[in-house]
């Protein structure tokens, strides 16, 4: 398995361990995790702390040249919000674990030149389907319904 896809993977499983939604993130640059994170709206009562998100700032403060070198892996397609800080950033390419549970943006991504690879990958499902199983109305918040 991809060893950064595997990291988002821990990250989502971190998670759903602290209580949260099972959904990880993190930013690669040069061949190196740079910022890992973790969807955390349910631990820290945010709004706005998705795993891209996180990730993004436990990156730190970066150059934008930096950022266009860049390449983000999440387990779950992105939403909006998430979507627009990596065209925000001009973060170039973004590997999606799986979209089956959640499409977010990604022909919106693209069509911000945005390379998209999406892996379907089994674990990364299994995840979201047990997690909206089992809390329907927590997922329904964390997608804005």
């Amino acid at each position: 398995m991809d060893p950064f896809l595997l990291a988002a993977i821990e990250e989502a499983e971190l998670g759903l361990a602290e209580g949260g939604i099972p959904i990880g993130s993190v930013l690669v640059h040069d061949g190196a995790i740079v910022g890992r994170g973790h969807n955390r709206r349910v631990q820290k009562g945010s709004t706005v702390l998705h795993a891209e998100m996180d990730a993004l700032e436990n990156a730190g403060r970066r150059s934008a040249r930096f950022y266009r070198e860049c390449t983000l892996y999440t387990t779950l397609s992105p939403c909006p919000m998430c979507s627009g800080a990596v065209v925000l950033y001009g973060i170039p390419r973004v590997v999606i674990g799986e979209n089956r549970s959640f499409m977010g943006e990604e022909q919106w991504l693209c069509s911000h030149g945005v390379a998209l690879e999406v892996r379907q990958d089994e674990r990364c499902i299994g995840l979201m389907r047990d997690f909206m199983h089992d809390n329907p109305t927590l997922w329904a918040e964390d997608i804005g319904e």
